[in-house]
Order: structure tokens, then sequence, then C-alpha cells
């Protein structure tokens, strides 16, 4: 069981103090007009009438997110503006650009707010139509739109995988492999990454959490669940967002964002950066092919879910000897690979 005493830790890289990411919120209000039935009706003869209610209402804030890696635009995320450093790592390591969190040897995050960060950012690209009206009609078109550059240092090893890869990719909110044009870049092999051929580093071995190197029991993934369901504040105001969070050191981390892989490339980005494995992943939702893919790229031992699996998520864990489990609910979690190590 988990000590229900454990702490809960919100990780926040440490950031430039102009990056803005302090003031960076999570969710904005709106006003809203309910329309909804009473709970009750005097009058059973009749239809209830209506009943509409003005309230403030708090959204999720969904930014576009453009990873820039020494110099080349490779991506474009829909995101939670939050934990962005980690983001981009794990993005990166689940790209297969960078293996090592010493790879990463500078970052900077600008939050594109107005006109001047605008046009210092197209100044930066390598647009050749650049032009002080042609940035302020783009300017018009993407107002709606919260925008953060995050502009990457790799190793010169990481830039020649760049290049040999290099791609735009336009990532959704809802789908991971958005922009992915070969099949064999979207269904990798994966054998290197296997539970049977898990490579440590060396400075990395006496930090692994063995607490939960064999499957997670029922009432170890109950405690977590609750732990999870008290700490994800920003889905408790808006409803909107999806949450990572595994155990270490007996302290909960959780990483929420928009988009359910953006949130475990959240947790991988930390993972790197702190030098460490973790046992077992929840996620609080449904555990489909790129949630396996991340989590088998990372050596993560355990992916949990909250909602089920698709069928390809089984077979490609079940291949790689990943553990899964879905329908993690008030009572139950069903697992569906590595049942004899239960």
């Amino acid at each position: 069981m988990i000590d229900n005493s454990t702490d809960t830790k919100r990780v926040s890289p440490k950031a430039p103090d102009n990056d803005g990411l302090s003031e960076t919120p999570l969710s904005r209000s709106h006003l809203a007009q309910k329309h909804h039935y009473p709970s009750t009706s005097s009058d059973s003869n009749n239809d209830p009438p209506i009943q509409i209610e003005s309230q403030t209402t708090s959204l999720a804030v969904e930014a576009a997110v453009s990873i820039v890696i020494n110099g080349i635009h490779y991506a474009v995320l829909m995101a939670s503006p939050h934990q962005l450093e980690y983001l981009a790592v794990g993005f990166l390591f689940s790209e297969g650009l960078i293996q090592h969190s010493h790879e990463l040897l500078d970052w900077e995050v600008t939050h594109l707010a107005n006109l001047a960060s605008y046009q210092k950012f197209a100044q930066d690209s390598s647009e050749e139509d650049f032009d002080s009206a042609s940035v302020e009609q783009s300017l018009q078109q993407l107002q709606d739109y919260d925008i953060y550059v995050v502009e990457l240092v790799l190793s010169q090893r990481c830039h020649q995988r760049i290049q040999a890869q290099k791609r735009q990719l336009a990532g959704r909110t809802g789908c991971g492999m958005c922009g992915i044009t070969g099949l064999t870049q979207a269904l990798p092999d994966l054998s290197v990454y296997s539970q049977g051929h898990l490579k440590h580093e060396p400075s990395q071995q006496n930090n692994i959490d063995n607490s939960q190197t064999t499957a997670p029991s029922l009432d170890y993934l109950l405690a977590l669940r609750q732990q999870v369901d008290a700490a994800q504040h920003t889905h408790q105001l808006t409803g909107a967002v999806h949450a990572a969070a595994t155990i270490y050191n007996q302290q909960l981390y959780l990483f929420e964002d928009v988009g359910r892989h953006n949130a475990l490339d959240k947790l991988i980005g930390w993972q790197l950066r702190q030098k460490i494995d973790t046992s077992c992943v929840l996620m609080t939702s449904r555990l489909s092919i790129e949630l396996v893919q991340k989590s088998i790229r990372s050596q993560i031992p355990w992916l949990v879910g909250m909602s089920a699996p698709t069928s390809t998520a089984v077979r490609v864990a079940k291949r790689y000897g990943l553990g899964l489990a879905g329908f993690l609910r008030d009572n139950r979690v069903t697992y569906y690979t590595k049942q004899d190590s239960i």
C-alpha cells in the first residue's frame, strides 16, 4: 500500500527569469450560460421548465508550443503551457532524437504575447518573405491562440539525427501521431527497449525505485488513484486535462496537460532530467498505442489507465514486455499483460 501521508510534487522546472512561466495561467475564467431541467418537479403532468443560469466557468488553457531545435523548427504541439522543458525533452526522447538528458545543452522558453515578441520570432525564423505587414496580418490571424516557443540546443550527435529525420509535425490535442506519414516511423521496432533488454546508465542504477518492479497490486493502484484524484487541481477546475502520475521516494509526482500524450511526455522528460527510473505510471485516460510506445521507449515497467486500452496497445505491450492494466475504478482493475507476475 502507498503511505497515505505521501506528498504531492507538482514539478516545475527552474526557468530563466524572463520566460513568464511563473505567471502562465493554466485556466481562464469565461462567462457561460447553463441550461438544465430542475432535479425535481412538483408538476408531474407538464414538462418542467428549463432553468437558465449565467455562471463563470474555468477553461483549461490550450497553447501552441513551437519546438525549435538548434534553429530548426521541428514541431508544433497543442499543450498546456506548463512544465514546457519537460514536455520538450520527453517529446524529443519519444521521437528518438535524444537518448540521454545530458544531450540537452541549453533551453529557453518565450511567450509570444505581443507584436514585438512575434516580430522577433519571425525575424529569427528561416522565412524569406518576412516583412512587417505580413507579421501584423499573421498576428491578427493568431490572436486567438496562446503561443510559446521552446528553443533547445542539443549536442552535435542529436543535430545529425534531426537532419536525418527533419520534418514538420503539426501535433493536435487528441492525437500523438498527427503528421507522421511513414508507417515504419509510426509503428517502429522497439526491440532494443523491451523489458528483456533493459539497459540503464550507471549513474541511474542506485536511483531505481524497486518497490513496485513486479506487478502493482490492486490496493497499491487504488491508493495511487485516490491521491491522483485529490491532486488534479487543474482538472478539478476545468474538467479538461489529463494527468500522468508516479510514485518516487514515497512522493506523488503529477503532470497535467490538455493532451494525454503530452502529460506522459512531461513525466518522461522529468525522468530524464532527474536521471531516475519509475516503476509504475498511472494515466487518467484510455491507453492508446502512442502511450504504450512512449512507455516502452522510456523503459517504464507498468502503465496503468483509468480507462481501457486499445487492442493494438495490448498487442504491442505484450510483444515488448510492458505491463498494462486499465479500468482502474473504485474497487477494481483489469490486468491485460504479464498476468503471470501478479
